[in-house]
């Protein structure tokens, strides 16, 4: 089954399928970049592992079970210890995370010419999360290293763009040599995903990714509407400033599935 959307599918956003999503997507890129860029360049798929802990409060604390003392004639008895009712709380869990993305390198010297990100919900909802990637984006933009950072999310809050318009999706394409002045796909729910560009030394060719074709490919591939019960509302968690999906584009989301 084809993938029934124009554009992003929004049951990929959740959950439970996202990291499948990003996984399979890194790969793809990878794989569609590395014959336009070899042998002078070539793609390569990295790591970053923080711990991270679930934005979970303690809601109440179990009460202390108390043992009375019954003083009577010089001796000391127990009265059986009553416990009262405990309240259920939860913890939070620390995990730990590995997200990937892509470097294109020079082959003879190994320097990173361009970093590809895909966000994921712990970047944008996540304290530990959204700090480690914050880090390296601050790093990067502050080097010779071109940036393309991919947000096929919907929920938690964008990266820090000057000038940018809210948006369901985004790609930021940012060249060492124009910054701070940077090129920002945008598009919404409703359209395909545009192709971009990945900047490699200033004046050479840039090699184009179409994303939704690779997309489309990925969905596929992976049986995705075989994981996907869409008869199900979707559970996606907007950002603050629009919390919930607009009757609109509810309606519009079940149109596309009858028509499918």
């Amino acid at each position: 089954m084809k993938n029934p959307f124009p554009g992003m599918n929004p049951y990929l956003e959740q959950p439970e399928h996202w990291h499948r999503v990003h996984n399979r997507l890194i790969v793809a890129i990878a794989d569609d970049l590395t014959p336009q860029i070899a042998p002078k360049y070539r793609v390569s798929i990295e790591e970053r592992v923080y711990t991270s802990v679930d934005d979970i409060l303690l809601v109440g604390i179990a009460d202390v079970a108390v043992a009375k003392r019954n003083i009577t004639d010089n001796s000391t008895t127990l009265t059986a210890a009553k416990l009262s009712e405990p309240s259920k709380v939860k913890v939070p869990i620390p995990e730990q995370i590995t997200e990937r993305f892509l470097e294109v390198r020079a082959t003879p010297t190994k320097e990173v010419v361009a970093v590809i990100e895909i966000l994921s919900p712990k970047n944008k909802r996540s304290k530990e999360g959204r700090a480690a990637y914050e880090s390296k984006r601050n790093k990067i933009l502050a080097s010779g290293t071109n940036l393309v950072e991919i947000d096929l999310l919907r929920q938690g809050e964008p990266m820090p763009i000057f000038g940018a318009t809210t948006t369901d999706y985004s790609i930021l394409v940012s060249r060492s040599h124009n910054r701070p002045d940077a090129d920002l796909y945008t598009f919404d729910l409703k359209n395909p995903i545009p192709v971009f560009p990945v900047p490699l030394r200033e004046k050479e060719p840039e090699p184009i990714v179409d994303l939704q074709r690779l997309l489309n490919e990925v969905y596929e591939r992976a049986r995705f509407d075989l994981a996907i019960d869409y008869s199900q509302p979707l559970k996606i968690v907007r950002r603050r400033s629009q919390p919930q999906a607009s009757p609109k584009e509810e309606a519009w989301v079940r149109g596309v599935l009858q028509r499918f």
